[in-house]
């Protein structure tokens, strides 16, 4: 029995000096970090413990390497598992002062480019000034063999890099800003990231995503910033406005955003106002007379670019309206009948109506929802103009829709970011209205998708003698990203709008899609399956959350497989409402992963586990790898020694470093509002009471519509008519329809 363990427990504060033997684990993410460290010679580390014997430590930090040596301090704990360690809470890092010390600490693998052999011919021309050395006069280094112009430039910007970090976590760490979000705040202001934190701690709140205000007031508190401080009251206004444009809205009524910030920042409604007149002044912000039909004599304010994008989409969409068109037909409806006429189905009316529409307009918006028709409408527009050798393209938001576009059109189909040419390079999209795209016909479809942001950078565009069709279905969930562009091109009344309504015999033979409509009109759909044929629609009913997760576990790994056929991973995809909860996507992917996936090589990052094989999601635009949001695929190696994995995205292997992991999330289950744009042979959908906040028409709608083999619910029947029932979803602010109106 260890004589030292009594002396452990009763031991408090230890700080401890000494030099990192092993770095056991280390999260990139979050900074966790465990390691072993070598005491200094002479300490005892606070806790009676022999001079020499190595301490297990854990805590948060940035690149902890074997050879380095670190100061800590924190407490001694006793691990039920791994004993006893220090659980540290402060690290610094102590440069060494010997030159076999400085030749170790170089070579420990901190400085790019530096190994062993180059470690110590540095220190060899340098010796105890070398640290000096880097920090001041690095151009020195080419006096050392080895050391060229282009190695010289690696060598001096890890440095200031290592430097730049370790003086800015130093800062960081008392204000409760872990190691993950200091390297965040590093690669966003560079070398002037220390200065920046200094001077005005308020803007990580606005520019780096995962700092939300409160841990910026914090951290500006204790620099001492006043309560009242105008920089903090400016802040609180901009985070208020900001957060309301993550809800959808373009703007926001100006009294609602000075109670909202008021009541945020605990100052009373004047301080507030002078801080959004000292942003007005600051061009942060744009304050506009509303004029609203239902708000006569409201002030809306916006952050500056979405005025910017608002604004200028209804001069876009009033150029494009006035301009005439590049592709005429002579007899333009007859022309557009023959076409129709030729074809190898009957339209309705309605069809026929849209594709005589695309003849004669330069802009157009088709809508309908499931088994209406869209997609054959859109076939017969597409034909139209092919017979008139314009040049066609096709776009869409997503990846995914995208790809269903292309499939059912037979013709190459983009997403609209992979159309305009992003550039990340430049940030920016290479076409515009300066270097525009070259058609007669541009289609998009599901538009209801698209925020106001990307609509504003498609039109700038779109060439003036072009024909736009503009397809989605307006009953289904707005964008994620702020605005609401399809309903408020619509309720213009400025472009014509052709709505397809008759649902097609075939279609009306699905369950799914009569299901859908009724939905859609208000009505709940009757929730007993027919025993005697296979349906394609199904509610189970069940009120425990528990044993709803337990149900849509069963029912992906087991029942729908054997009685449908179905692949439980690749065909089989589970909707939810929420992200927490018992029935919501955190929970059921972990269930969904350890029924389908639960062995293997994988790597964590924080809760989430990724192992080879496992279904994921890109929840970021990265467009250096030429992925987007909502992209779907499947993990197809993992090296943990490397530090490495891929993802297969169809047929496309994108490799990821551990440290990209924050752009993937599992996707055995997903959101409703992430499966925009997207169809499955098969969906399952929990639908529950404590959703209640979320129980909306659309919702619900959205979800339904996803399937295209089958549907399955399972939670409360209440839980469904309520979302039926409830039509009522949440203004967006938005002023963009009346924008489009035209100037009396």
């Amino acid at each position: 029995m260890n004589r030292d363990l009594p002396l452990l427990r009763e031991a408090g504060e230890v700080e401890v000096s000494g030099t990192v033997e092993r770095v056991i684990f280390h999260n990139e993410e979050n900074g966790y970090t465990v390691l072993r460290l070598l005491p200094d010679a002479g300490e005892k580390s606070g806790a009676g413990r022999r001079p020499r014997d190595p301490v297990a430590c854990v805590g948060h930090m940035v690149n902890p390497q074997a050879g380095v040596r670190l100061r800590l301090g924190g407490r001694w704990v006793e691990n039920p598992r791994f004993g006893r360690q220090i659980a540290f809470e402060r690290a610094e890092e102590v440069l060494p002062a010997t030159s076999e010390g400085i030749r170790l600490y170089l070579a420990s693998g901190l400085i790019r480019g530096v190994g062993d052999a180059m470690a110590a011919r540095i220190v060899e021309a340098f010796g105890p000034d070398t640290i000096r050395v880097l920090d001041e006069e690095p151009e020195r280094l080419l006096a050392v063999r080895g050391v060229g112009k282009k190695s010289l430039e690696q060598i001096r910007s890890s440095w200031a890099e290592h430097r730049g970090m370790r003086d800015l976590l130093l800062f960081l760490q008392p204000h409760g800003i872990t190691p993950a979000y200091a390297v965040r705040i590093y690669r966003a202001y560079g070398a002037e990231a220390l200065s920046v934190v200094q001077e005005n701690p308020y803007r990580l709140a606005m520019d780096i995503r995962g700092i939300g205000f409160a841990t910026a007031d914090a951290a500006a508190a204790k620099l001492g910033f006043a309560h009242d401080s105008p920089l903090r009251i400016q802040a609180g206004v901009l985070y208020a406005l900001q957060k309301a444009t993550d809800d959808g809205n373009v703007y926001l009524p100006e009294a609602d955003l000075l109670e909202a910030a008021s009541a945020q920042l605990g100052v009373d409604g004047e301080l507030a106002a002078e801080a959004l007149a000292a942003l007005e002044a600051d061009e942060r912000i744009v304050r506009e007379s509303m004029d609203m039909p239902d708000a006569p004599g409201e002030t809306g304010v916006y952050l500056r670019i979405y005025h910017h994008c608002e604004s200028r989409t209804a001069f876009y969409v009033q150029r494009l309206l006035r301009s005439p068109k590049s592709v005429r037909f002579e007899d333009a409806r007859q022309r557009a009948d023959r076409v129709v006429d030729a074809l190898d189905m009957e339209l309705a009316s309605a069809q026929r109506e849209a594709v005589r529409t695309a003849a004669t307009s330069k802009v157009m918006v088709l809508t309908g929802g499931p088994g209406t028709g869209k997609t054959t409408t859109i076939n017969a527009i597409i034909r139209l103009f092919g017979e008139a050798r314009a040049r066609i393209l096709l776009a869409a938001p997503t990846g995914r829709a995208a790809k269903r576009m292309a499939e059912t059109s037979g013709r190459e189909a983009r997403t609209i970011h992979r159309l305009l040419e992003y550039s990340p390079k430049e940030d920016g999209f290479a076409r515009n209205e300066d270097n525009p795209l070259a058609c007669g016909l541009l289609v998009v479809d599901e538009v209801s998708m698209m925020d106001s942001m990307l609509l504003y950078h498609l039109l700038k565009a779109v060439p003036l003698g072009a024909t736009l069709v503009l397809v989605g279905d307006v009953h289904q969930l707005p964008s994620v990203g702020p605005g609401a562009v399809l309903a408020d091109i619509i309720s213009s009344r400025v472009v014509p709008v052709v709505e397809l309504t008759e649902i097609f015999r075939q279609s009306a033979e699905s369950e799914i899609i009569c299901n859908a409509h009724m939905i859609n009109r208000g009505e709940v759909p009757s929730l007993e399956g027919s025993r005697e044929r296979l349906s394609d629609f199904y509610f189970l009913r069940q009120s425990d959350p528990e044993k709803v997760a337990e149900m849509v576990v069963d029912l992906v790994r087991t029942h729908i497989p054997r009685r449908f056929g179905l692949d439980p991973v690749d065909e089989i995809q589970v909707l939810t409402p929420m992200h927490r909860g018992a029935v919501g996507a955190g929970s059921l992917n972990a269930l969904l992963q350890n029924a389908l996936n639960p062995h293997g090589q994988e790597v964590r990052r924080g809760e989430r586990a990724f192992r080879l094989h496992d279904k994921v999601m890109q929840i970021r635009n990265n467009y250096d790898k030429d992925v987007f949001n909502g992209d779907m695929g499947r993990i197809s190696f993992l090296d943990t020694r490397e530090r490495t994995l891929s993802v297969t995205f169809d047929e496309r292997v994108v490799p990821y470093d551990f440290a990209e992991l924050d752009e993937l999330v599992p996707a055995y289950a997903i959101s409703i509002h992430k499966s925009q744009g997207s169809e499955y042979p098969a969906v399952v959908i929990p639908v529950m009471m404590q959703h209640y906040m979320l129980l909306q028409r659309n919702l619900i709608y959205t979800g339904v519509t996803r399937g295209r083999k089958l549907v399955v619910l399972v939670g409360e029947s209440r839980a469904l008519h309520m979302a039926v029932k409830n039509n009522k979803t949440r203004r967006r602010h938005t002023r963009l329809a009346l924008r489009l109106a035209p100037c009396p």
